[in-house]
């Protein structure tokens, strides 16, 4: 099949890499010329593990191409997909869903034939209706079938994900578009994965169903690893207890400084934007928004607590900078607003994250960036973990105390064992480790 994918960014460059792998006639096309020059030159806009293998691949097999040109990427398509970006809208945090209306229209105007249209980027409940409407206006001659087709790619993991993915969800009673996206997904159908057909609506709100309850139990553990500290008990096995129940599972169960990236953050809220315009009040995903927003901040608090209430002239050490690991993406990163409140608290910060150093410079500015966690040490009053790259879970603890000022470790991802940090000398401050003995008194506990 030939297959189009509008937009060249994470999601469209992914799916589109790995439905070439599958043997499809994939075109990629993006309005950026900058981008689509370092793609065909072989270099990728993303840090994604096993993407630029798998991309040169495919364009060496003749399979998968790029270009600016709408008009010829889409000549000749059976399914074309939108996938471009839907950010939060300045002013009142609905999607900004003008690129995919831009999309549509542009899709109506070069197709040489009719086509299924396939809605990969996520967009609120209804946004299938109104493509449909543009499709229909624009080229009213052709019969125009409109899918939902949502993506559940976790950055780091997103072409194992779209490889062996848990479901396929495509949105659609329309018969034909129901064959051609079965066509489309036909390699992973016959490995088992299951598809989902619904109905466009519900395919739509799917999406945002499933963000909102993973981003609920992220806020949910961040909350009770505040209880732990209180308590005396260990978030760590908190989470190991009630993730063993498999009503529950372990998945998103892990105390941190709360959720960031390009979904979450967004897709709540745009959630909670579609929810009130229909007045129906959605109070758990409100609190899920309002408790990551004031986690984050509060790590920056947690860490000028570490150092002993005061941040004023000391010099923070952060290891890793962006929302995840292995990922260079920045956006809402808690990061962001650690640094934030350590600077306005008078602190020098050092930094060093693996793949996210050069994104991190165009939002946080310039801060005194290090080649390696052993430089961000040298003279640091507090060494603060932030995001867990996996290059940051064996370091030499000795090595780190033996070069700082102060040798605090504020470790908010728990990958270190406290009682090891305290013997290599450091200063050990987790998220929702209590001391042990350090029990609530009876009183409180009654």
């Amino acid at each position: 099949m030939k297959i189009t994918m509008i937009g060249s960014g994470y999601v469209g460059l992914v799916s589109g890499a790995c439905f070439s792998d599958f043997g499809h006639d994939v075109v990629c096309v993006d309005k950026d010329e900058s981008k689509i020059e370092a793609l065909k030159a072989g270099r990728m806009p993303i840090f994604e593990p096993g993407l630029d293998a798998l991309v040169a691949n495919n364009v060496r097999a003749g399979r998968l191409s790029f270009t600016t040109d709408l008009q010829a990427g889409v000549a000749g398509a059976d399914a074309v997909f939108i996938a471009v970006g839907t950010p939060s809208r300045r002013g009142d945090g609905h999607a900004d869903l003008s690129y995919v209306f831009a999309a549509a229209k542009e899709i109506a105007q070069a197709a040489d034939k009719p086509c299924v249209v396939v809605t990969k980027s996520t967009v609120p409940v209804g946004t299938g209706d109104k493509v449909e409407a543009i499709l229909k206006e624009t080229r009213p001659n052709f019969a125009w079938a409109v899918v939902s087709n949502p993506e559940f790619l976790r950055e780091g993991a997103a072409i194992g994900d779209f490889k062996r993915p848990d479901r396929i969800v495509v949105g659609t009673e329309d018969a034909h578009a129901q064959e051609v996206v079965r066509e489309v997904y036909r390699p992973l159908y016959l490995n088992a994965a299951p598809i989902l057909f619904t109905g466009r609506r519900t395919a739509e709100l799917i999406k945002y169903a499933a963000n909102a309850f993973l981003a609920t139990k992220i806020s949910f553990i961040n909350e009770l690893a505040d209880l732990a500290e209180q308590v005396g008990a260990d978030v760590k096995d908190v989470s190991r207890g009630i993730g063993l129940d498999n009503r529950i599972g372990s998945k998103f169960l892990h105390a941190g400084p709360g959720y960031g990236g390009s979904c979450f953050p967004k897709d709540t809220l745009a959630l909670l934007k579609t929810a009130e315009d229909y007045g129906v009040p959605l109070r758990i995903v409100h609190s899920t928004v309002e408790a990551n927003d004031k986690r984050k901040e509060a790590m920056g608090h947690k860490v000028i607590e570490a150092l002993g209430g005061s941040a004023q002239g000391k010099r923070v050490g952060l290891l890793g900078l962006t929302f995840k690991p292995n990922t260079d993406d920045m956006r809402d990163a808690p990061s962001l607003d650690i640094v934030r409140v350590l600077r306005e608290a008078g602190a020098e910060i050092a930094a060093h994250d693996p793949e996210g150093m050069e994104q991190a410079r165009l939002m946080l500015g310039e801060l005194d960036y290090k080649q390696s966690p052993y430089e961000v040490a040298e003279n640091a009053d507090a060494l603060v973990l932030v995001t867990e790259w996996d290059a940051f879970r064996a370091l030499d603890l000795r090595r780190l105390a033996a070069t700082m000022r102060a040798p605090v470790l504020v470790d908010l991802r728990n990958v270190y064992n406290p009682a090891e940090a305290e013997k290599a000398g450091l200063a050990y401050h987790g998220v929702g480790r209590g001391v042990a003995g350090a029990e609530a008194p009876l009183e409180k506990v009654a």
